[in-house]
């Protein structure tokens, strides 16, 4: 582990008057602190409403309004995840965080990552289609079992992106700080091959194997989500065909980048050479946490009952949700042993 940098300060001159300082990174650091904690309190308060008893933004006949205990114990979790977020933005901007075990923040924020990514770039791409006209159909909308009413998707969404936007402006500096030398420079020497003069931070030959393998599983993944998106329906169950519409294509279609973004960033940082380390680090983090994440908690999901009496996701779609699982963990493996070798080197 580096020590963390400390700016340098120098003296004023004993002739020079004192100069104004223009705001700095901390100005910057506790506006992101700030809307990162409001961010928290929209989604926080409704699930805790809703745990006491609350039918606040439940339409009448909607499933929540007699929750089963699966439901109940699935809010209660994802209030402690929400809650969670707080403790990030405490340890990514107080002095103490410093001192934090780095897999005890890593892993929190591999999570979050994972978890608001495909929100951030779903969400947001559901807007733009709506504004292009090209939304779903209000009238097929009016048809289907009432769920929540629209606002409370409006505010909580809004809310992870904003999370999204401000744990990233605070954990990049913070890392660049506690870990810089890891992700700085080049990638550097890839996967030792038989024959080759392998230095001390060439990466082992499996962690080709596995960089390989996210790849694939990654290409297969994103290949029938985007098969999904363009109107096959193969594989799909008969209530997934009935909700299909622009803007869940276009959920499907970021779930597909997230998986070849695994894969691509498995192989550049097994592959080597003179990249720019930042960014392909950067896709293997992102991608491994989306496709992991979402295909764990998609697959959990699946384990529970089915709240409308309906016959669950397909075979096909567990399948999915397992190779989005295998490619996650594949690539963050990738990604784990790329920076324990710029630990050693």
């Amino acid at each position: 582990m580096t020590t963390p940098v400390v700016p340098s300060t120098n003296a004023a001159r004993p002739t020079e008057a004192p100069q104004a300082q223009a705001p700095g990174p901390w100005t910057v650091r506790n506006a992101l602190r700030v809307a990162a904690l409001a961010a928290t309190v929209p989604y926080l308060a409704l699930k805790t409403a809703w745990l006491a008893g609350s039918r606040i933004g439940i339409p009448d006949g909607s499933v929540l309004l007699d929750p089963e205990p699966f439901l109940i114990a699935a809010n209660a979790v994802t209030v402690a995840m929400d809650a969670c977020v707080i403790l990030l933005v405490l340890v990514l901007t107080r002095p103490w965080g410093m001192r934090v075990p780095a897999w005890l923040l890593v892993v929190p924020v591999f999570v979050a990552t994972g978890l608001l990514t495909p929100i951030f770039l779903g969400f947001s791409g559901q807007l733009l289609v709506r504004l292009l006209g090209f939304g779903a159909d209000p009238a097929k909308t009016a048809l289907r079992e009432p769920f929540l009413d629209p606002w409370v998707f409006n505010v909580v969404y809004t809310g992870f992106m904003v999370q999204g936007l401000a744990l990233a402006g605070l954990f990049v500096p913070y890392a660049r700080e506690r870990w810089g030398r890891r992700w700085q420079g080049v990638l550097g020497p890839g996967v030792a091959r038989a024959g080759s003069r392998a230095g001390s931070r060439r990466l082992p030959s499996p962690t080709g194997v596995a960089a390989a393998a996210a790849a694939a599983a990654g290409l297969a993944v994103a290949a029938l989500h985007a098969y999904w998106a363009f109107g096959g329906t193969a594989g799909m169950d008969a209530e997934a065909v009935a909700a299909r519409s622009t803007e869940t294509a276009v959920v499907t279609v970021v779930h597909g980048i997230c998986a070849l973004a695994a894969g691509a960033g498995a192989l550049l940082l097994a592959r080597g050479g003179a990249l720019r380390a930042w960014w392909p680090l950067g896709l293997a983090w992102t991608g491994a946490g989306a496709t992991l994440t979402w295909g764990a908690w998609m697959l959990v999901a699946t384990l529970g009952p089915e709240l409308d009496g309906g016959e669950g996701p397909s075979g096909t779609a567990q399948l999915i949700y397992a190779g989005q699982m295998i490619t996650g963990s594949l690539a963050a493996a990738v990604l784990a042993r790329f920076l324990i070798s710029r630990r050693e080197g």
